[in-house]
């Protein structure tokens, strides 16, 4: 996070430090005029002018007042390269990536203040030692402290060339935070930091890749960023302590694990299996072993032991991966004990997802859904602004249905050179009282309010409408219904005949519904149970659909046209599984967009989270993307869209060849189409503009859509059609399969072998006699004719 610096009293002034909340706040600070002034006098050599800059603080984690006596490590850190010119920006944003940097800014001096992702459970100096080594710049030993100070300069380009909004929010709780300065404080006070010895004393131009040991403290960094082992060899046990087995206890206790299931004969496999689903997270491999060798010592070292705890630690490590609620709880009880280093999961520099096919094998074996990337496109921002961060994704997902149905007539062109309009719906599955509606309610309806109020006028015309014309005597003539009827937002209880009205009047625009709950779509279906085959909803997802209804009164709505109806729907687990256990292979499910909310069931007493307001500002900051949305119509054909459609299809294609997964490889088709569409509707939002966190954010929400679809479905739909059978071969003349001489016996056989019954064996016979196909022999047996084509002249 970044933290503005000012002192108070007037005697024995102390700094006091004060969140910067988002990109405008700080360009108002740079770009004061007081701040522009001292600017100015500072580059021509005035220290007085330097000393008055703006101050921000970049290696804190959470405070609020006073900064001295803060004990709140940050997930970022601050790096200066001031010996080094404007010749050196090239270099830093072309390593952007590789060192994590978030922020570059130039200094009064004309050399780089660089802000960087700190990878968790290492000190700001090894941070600042791998930085520099690969940037092969020299760095300054002294500027390791935790309430580091710097001077800012203007909110220009030239003085700020890069800024990821990913810097005003800490991933970190203010609990773990102060858990992760202690941690690193014992660290350094054991000597456990993997830095070259010149490190450690005072020099203003320190080159650490000159020293002999960086490659080792490079290399064990990467591993710390990466997996715990990426060697084929037997790791080294660690002999167990406290905290490790205090891990490896909580997580057996998770699983109902015993002793004694890790030491019987023909179970112990599946026991070990279990716990190590939740510790691979949390301890190394080695510690892990050392844990083993303890509780069964006659079996830890057997081979399939062995090469089960290597498979956990290699091909179903995930460093990406959220922890669970449950292993947040072990890790923060685990610091506490401080016997050694904690392994957690890492993100990319980029702050999203790195979805290779290896990692996308331990993303659907993994237990949690991905995680929302850091790094998110502008109007996905703007709409989770006041959204705590344990309900981003699914309003991220819930988002885009009202706002699909704003633009009119509006398609793009999809890889298939076929138009795709912005069809989107997302059900949200997630248990009783975890904040389904309490998390959407407030931005779903914000983003439809425009409309809404348009509607609310045509609701009363309408009205009126029907009042004057019920109140009209039979023999009197009849008012006309008014024109430009348009009402979009349509009622969960809606009749169809109502939904063809409201088709017909929208003028080819989309109409939206949210339902608070998914069995009112049996209100639309007009059908439940094993009846309601979903046919308007499949109908909602598919393009040129033919929607209407014919009807021979007079006062009957007749009307037919192409339904486009985006939704919002909510349900529980159980709900979603019942609801659709008719059609599971009929296509409702792989035209859905899911979304959920991850939830401890073994965690009670959880806080309440608590959201930003909602009102005018929030309005006006959505206002410019839904004019956009509205301004924006015809064929579009959106080049980075379709590269994007045509990388995730790879990506998709290559996977299931390689998991052999048809459920998945089926489920991929529509949810790359859904994916498509969000990447279009971004890039209609900002005016038809296209932004490089588009992809990430939408290959996100592909695989987090597929990772629910599988959990939730995956199974089922696997097995779905195992009791229909399928004839695996036609008819076939029962002479082929006995030899040319054959007794009655031989025939009862062949017909007991093709499951016939052989009490029809003489008719059997008798007829081929009559036709001539065998003829009797004297023993009593039977011998085939040779049968010719019939001349049939």
């Amino acid at each position: 996070m970044i933290y503005r610096i000012t002192y108070t009293g007037t005697g024995d002034k102390r700094k006091s430090a004060h969140p910067v909340k988002n990109r405008e706040e700080l360009l108002a600070l740079r770009n004061s005029q007081e701040n522009l002034d001292r600017l100015a006098k500072a580059r021509q050599g005035d220290e007085t002018a330097k000393a008055d800059l703006l101050q921000l603080a970049y290696n804190i984690g959470h405070v609020e007042g006073l900064l001295a006596g803060c004990k709140s490590q940050g997930s970022f850190f601050f790096h200066d390269v001031d010996c080094y010119g404007s010749e050196y920006k090239d270099l830093i944003l072309s390593k952007k990536e590789e060192i994590g940097l978030v922020m570059l800014e130039k200094s009064a001096k004309g050399g780089w203040h660089l802000v960087c992702r700190r990878v968790p459970g290492t000190t700001i100096l090894e941070n600042q030692v791998r930085v520099a080594t690969i940037l092969h710049v020299e760095m300054d030993t002294n500027t390791k402290d935790l309430q580091r100070v710097s001077f800012s300069t203007s909110g220009s380009e030239d003085d700020l060339p890069y800024l990821d909004d990913a810097i005003f929010e800490e991933p970190m709780s203010a609990e773990e935070c102060e858990q992760e300065y202690q941690c690193l404080k014992e660290r350094e006070r054991k000597g456990l930091e993997q830095v070259p010895k010149g490190a450690k004393k005072a020099n203003k131009h320190y080159r650490p890749w000159e020293e002999e040991n960086v490659g080792n403290m490079e290399r064990s960094i990467k591993r710390d960023e990466a997996a715990p082992s990426d060697s084929d060899s037997q790791s080294e046990v660690i002999p167990a302590n406290d905290r490790t087995r205090f891990i490896f206890r909580e997580c057996m206790k998770e699983e109902d694990v015993t002793e004694a299931d890790l030491n019987e004969e023909g179970g112990r496999h599946n026991s070990v299996k279990v716990v190590l689903s939740h510790c691979n997270l949390l301890l190394t491999e080695g510690e892990t072993l050392g844990v083993l060798k303890e509780l069964m010592p006659d079996n830890w070292n057997d081979q399939n032991i062995r090469q089960l705890v290597k498979a956990y630690y290699t091909d179903y490590y995930n460093g990406y991966q959220r922890l669970t609620l449950f292993q947040k709880k072990v890790f923060r009880e685990s610091r506490r004990m401080g016997n050694a280093q904690v392994m957690v999961p890492q993100e990319s520099t980029e702050g999203q997802p790195s979805f290779t096919q290896d990692s996308l094998s331990k993303l659907f074996a993994s237990a949690t859904p991905p995680e929302i990337p850091a790094s998110l496109p502008r109007l996905v921002k703007t709409v989770l602004q006041n959204t705590p961060q344990e309900f981003k994704a699914t309003v991220a997902q819930a988002m885009f249905p009202p706002l699909a149905t704003y633009p009119r007539k509006l398609s793009f062109v999809y890889i298939d050179n076929q138009p795709r309009e912005l069809r989107i719906n997302c059900l949200i599955i997630a248990p009783t009282g975890s904040g389904k509606d309490s998390c959407t309610k407030q931005p779903l309806i914000h983003i439809i309010s425009e409309m809404k109020k348009r509607d609310k006028e045509n609701r009363r015309r309408l009205k009126e409408f029907n009042d004057e014309f019920n109140g009209k005597a039979g023999n009197k003539e009849k008012p006309k219904r008014p024109e430009g009827l348009i009402i979009q937002t349509i009622k969960s209880d809606i009749t169809k005949a109502a939904l063809v009205q409201r088709m017909d009047e929208a003028d080819s625009a989309p109409l939206y519904v949210r339902l608070n709950e998914l069995e009112q779509w049996d209100q639309i279906e007009a059908k439940s149970g094993r009846a309601n085959q979903f046919t308007t909803m499949k109908l909602c997802d598919d393009e040129d659909n033919d929607y209407g209804s014919d009807r021979a009164g007079t006062q009957s709505v007749m009307a037919d046209g192409c339904l486009h109806l985006n939704w919002n729907a909510n349900t529980t687990l159980g709900k979603a599984m019942r609801y659709f256990k008719f059609v599971l292979t009929d296509g409702p499910i792989s035209r859905l967009c899911l979304a959920t909310i991850p939830v401890d069931e073994d965690e009670y007493g959880t806080d309440i989270s608590v959201f930003g307001k909602y009102g005018q500002e929030y309005d006006d900051a959505l206002k410019p993307y839904i004019d956009n949305l509205k301004a924006a119509t015809g064929e579009i054909d959106c080049s980075e869209a379709k590269k994007l459609a045509r990388k995730l299809k790879k990506e998709c294609a290559e996977f299931a060849r390689l998991s052999q997964d048809r459920v998945f490889d089926n489920l991929s088709h529509r949810a790359l189409v859904h994916a498509f569409r969000k990447a279009c509707l971004l890039y209609a939002a900002n005016g038809m503009k296209w932004e490089r966190s588009i992809e990430g954010f939408c290959r996100w929400s592909l695989f987090y859509d597929l990772y629910l679809k599988m959990k939730i479905w995956g199974d089922k739909i696997r097995h779905a059609d195992d009791d229909i059978q399928i004839s695996k071969r036609g008819p076939q003349s029962l002479l082929t399969f006995l030899p040319e001489r054959f007794t009655e016996d031989d025939a009862k056989h062949v017909r007991t072998k093709l499951g016939m019954n052989i009490e029809k064996t003489g008719n059997m016979i008798s007829t081929w006699k009559k036709r001539h196909y065998v003829v009797q022999m004297a023993d009593g047996s039977f011998e085939k004719v040779s049968l010719k084509p019939q001349n049939n002249e």
